[in-house]
């Protein structure tokens, strides 16, 4: 069975590693700022002792008043599981850095969030929409969403 980590331990290792990317750590969840996403997730790949090397998710949810972003990776050398949030405030323009330069994986469901929802994942070497049209009015995953 796999191990949810305790997200305190691995929070400070991030501090110290990557002050000011560590928002919060509680359980087995760590909260991040959306600017270290990417040096978050590649300290969590390729450090020994972590190499968190299996993406399971990425999904995405709406609070009104910002987005917030849910990742949960697996070491399968460990055998250990963590969470991952970043929040994004607000409604217009938003955007942060793909994973999928670091698991490939995470494609399809950032391409989803992208067409759902309207997050941009920079990087992203094919990031269009995968369930509507080209120039399809909205994202109707939002809560202000009318149709």
């Amino acid at each position: 069975m796999t191990v949810a980590i305790a997200a305190n331990d691995l929070g400070a290792a991030l501090e110290e590693k990557l002050p000011g990317s560590v928002l919060k750590a509680e359980g087995d969840t760590l909260c991040i700022t959306p600017e270290s996403l990417l040096d978050v997730m590649t300290y969590l790949k390729d450090t020994p002792g972590q190499e968190y090397d299996y993406f399971n998710y990425v999904t995405a949810v709406d609070f009104y008043d910002h987005f917030e972003l849910v990742y949960r990776l697996t070491s399968t050398v460990h055998n250990t599981t963590v969470g991952v949030k970043a929040q994004l405030p607000g409604r217009e323009n938003l955007s942060i850095a793909s994973v999928t330069p670091l698991w490939l994986g995470a494609d399809f469901q950032e391409r989803e969030i992208y067409d759902l929802f309207g997050i941009s994942f920079e990087g992203h070497y094919n990031l269009r929409r995968i369930f509507l049209w080209e120039g399809y009015d909205g994202h109707p995953l939002r809560k202000d969403f009318n149709r």
